[in-house]
């Protein structure tokens, strides 16, 4: 079997980062809550005396057990870089939303900021998307989109 099962975030305020997700893109508390230590974890992370803690958050528009956006701590967090949109690795996570400019003023509101034009792009089939790129309140960058028939 095959199935797409979480994305991770580390953050530096795990609690506020949640509430974001909660309060912006309604991700929803499923109980599963981490507290997570022990050699084991020492030997997954490479890391000597790793502590994780954090929770799985639901996303929205699927089933009640996955997929899932991981937030998680370590007592201990690196800082580095700050990401930008063209960065090799995972640049960004997406979610569709009914109004663009609405969640990103929810988005601003509740502690993130806009990092480029808000846009509106042609495709085929006399339709249109809106998008824009935005970051959480700790930095990592979320892309906003809303698909419509094309305005005539």
């Amino acid at each position: 079997m095959f199935r797409y099962v979480h994305t991770n975030i580390i953050a530096k305020d795990p609690d506020k980062l949640i509430a974001f997700y909660k309060e912006v893109f309604h991700c929803k508390s499923i109980g599963e809550k981490r507290d997570l230590k022990g050699q084991w974890l020492d030997r997954l992370t490479g890391l000597n005396n790793a502590h994780i803690t954090g929770e799985h958050l639901l996303l929205p528009g699927y089933g009640d057990d996955h997929p899932t956006l991981e937030i998680f701590s370590y007592d201990a967090v690196r800082e580095n870089v700050r990401g930008e949109v063209n960065r090799p690795g995972i640049a960004h996570i997406a979610f569709e939303v009914d109004d663009v400019e609405t969640t990103l003023g929810l988005m601003i509101h509740a502690g993130g900021s806009q990092v480029g034009e808000l846009v509106t792009a042609e495709y085929p089939n006399d339709t249109e998307a809106v998008f824009v790129y935005a970051r959480d309140p700790e930095g990592n960058i979320i892309e906003l989109q809303s698909w419509r028939q094309k305005k005539n």
